[in-house]
């Protein structure tokens, strides 16, 4: 598939590169045509970038892997019209660092991230995952021994589907794969991230996930 990567940070990268490696023709988007860093990417691993709109125009499917503060103006630098009908995945968090650690997540209008976001572009079909976890985990799921989860929350029954096939092929087996619903279950999956990030001090740079276990 044609894919954009929005976001050049370390988990746009990571995601950006793990696509590429299964073939698909990844183009990682960030504000400006010269980013140092989408450059570069391009460069190792003979994909494309440009702006966020250069991205989101040629891509068949979008990620979102924009910090979370900031993904909406994002989206918007993308274009509706660039990113109508098309599935948009969304790993972001919001998370408000300045205070220091560990962050606030800030919940827009009480609902989530991916909500706000959709309500933004009705007409993207937009599916939040891998938001629980650190990237390594998300491209690399055997990193972590054991059954572990990764949830699914989303409107559209089709771009679920689509998104978790891309799951299983980064190694996600379909009984990790946890579709919580409607995308106000997105409410649910960042409201995680102040438990994984007290995780996260207490284990350290260790590679960990949430699994959920039944009787």
């Amino acid at each position: 598939m044609k894919i954009a990567v929005l976001g050049t940070g370390e988990v746009g990268r990571r995601l950006a590169t793990k696509l590429a490696t299964l073939g698909h023709e990844v183009t990682i988007g960030s504000r400006t045509a010269d980013n140092a860093e989408a450059e570069k990417w391009a460069v190792d691993n003979g994909g494309a970038h440009g702006t966020f709109a250069d991205a989101a125009g040629a891509a068949e499917l979008v990620v979102n892997a924009t910090g979370g503060l900031v993904s909406l103006a994002a989206l918007e630098a993308a274009g509706a019209d660039n990113l109508r009908g098309k599935v948009l995945i969304d790993v972001s968090n919001a998370l408000d660092f300045s205070d220091g650690f560990p962050p606030k997540v800030v919940t827009p209008d009480g609902g989530s991230l991916a909500e706000q976001l959709q309500k933004a572009f009705p007409e993207t079909r937009v599916v939040k995952t891998l938001n629980t976890m650190t990237n390594t985990v998300m491209v690399e799921p055997s990193r972590v021994p054991g059954h572990h989860n990764v949830f699914l929350s989303g409107n559209d029954e089709d771009a679920k589907a689509e998104v978790a096939a891309l799951l299983r092929s980064f190694g996600w087996d379909s009984t990790q794969i946890t579709d919580l619903g409607d995308l106000s279950s997105a409410r649910a999956t960042e409201l995680l991230m102040p438990l994984w990030l007290r995780l996260y001090g207490v284990l350290g740079p260790v590679d960990f996930n949430i699994s959920v276990v039944t009787a």
